[in-house]
């Protein structure tokens, strides 16, 4: 297909089902932490938010080397699962879930804090007047109105995780089959000198970013009610 081999689609297969997995819990488990941040007064929010963005500054390598001391045998979180006989996460496809997640953490938790900080306070005012309950308000007023953050939060983790290489690369290895991505696939491409098959499958991967993210900007456009990527 184009070029590009059942090694390169079964690559292309687990990226795209990292991408899925990992974007999809994230936009639960962010949703209260970016509530929070936009609404709390706590003056150590700063902390919080300081360690959310750090994934924007360390060296992916970093954060894989720690994330694979962590998930190994012998790691605090690895260790406790080899006692209870699960096994640890190092080199496995949730070991590959938990490192991306961690890595697209700010491109969720950022569009989300910006646009619930955006609703505004006088709506919710409002609603409450009309005995809605705070789950009912959050569903049925906040959602709504943060549609455009909650749709550039998901389509920016989505994308993020397509080009993900150290951290996947230092926790997952690159067993084909089970960890290995398209862009692990592309590096041994290029380590082979195979171009063709690196480009190829670099192509595919360019054109499926530009395509989500001109599906942002077109769908933010027709969606204003509130905006986090202009």
């Amino acid at each position: 297909m184009f070029g590009i081999s059942d090694n390169d689609l079964t690559a292309l297969w687990i990226t795209l089902k990292l991408a899925f997995i990992s974007t999809s819990i994230l936009m639960v488990l962010c949703a209260p932490l970016a509530w929070w941040l936009a609404h709390t007064r706590w003056r150590g929010k700063v902390m919080i938010e300081a360690l959310v963005a750090m994934p924007l500054v360390l060296p992916p390598t970093v954060m894989g080397f720690y994330l694979l001391i962590l998930l190994g045998p012998r790691g605090a979180v690895g260790g406790f699962l080899e006692d209870i006989g699960v096994g640890h996460l190092a080199f496995t496809f949730t070991g590959l879930v938990i490192g991306s997640m961690i890595y697209s953490l700010p491109f969720v938790v950022q569009p989300l804090q910006n646009a619930f900080a955006a609703t505004g306070g006088r709506v919710l005012e409002a609603a409450a007047t009309l005995r809605a309950s705070p789950l009912d308000r959050f569903f049925t007023v906040v959602l709504p109105l943060a549609r455009r953050g909650i749709l550039t939060a998901a389509v920016l983790s989505f994308a993020h995780t397509l080009g993900e290489f150290g951290v996947i690369l230092m926790i997952g290895g690159n067993i084909p089959g089970q960890t290995q991505v398209a862009s692990i696939a592309i590096y041994d491409h290029v380590e082979a000198m195979d171009y063709a098959s690196a480009h190829a499958l670099s192509l595919l991967l360019v054109c499926l970013a530009f395509i989500l993210l001109m599906s942002v900007y077109a769908l933010n456009r027709r969606f204003k009610v509130v905006g986090v990527v202009s």
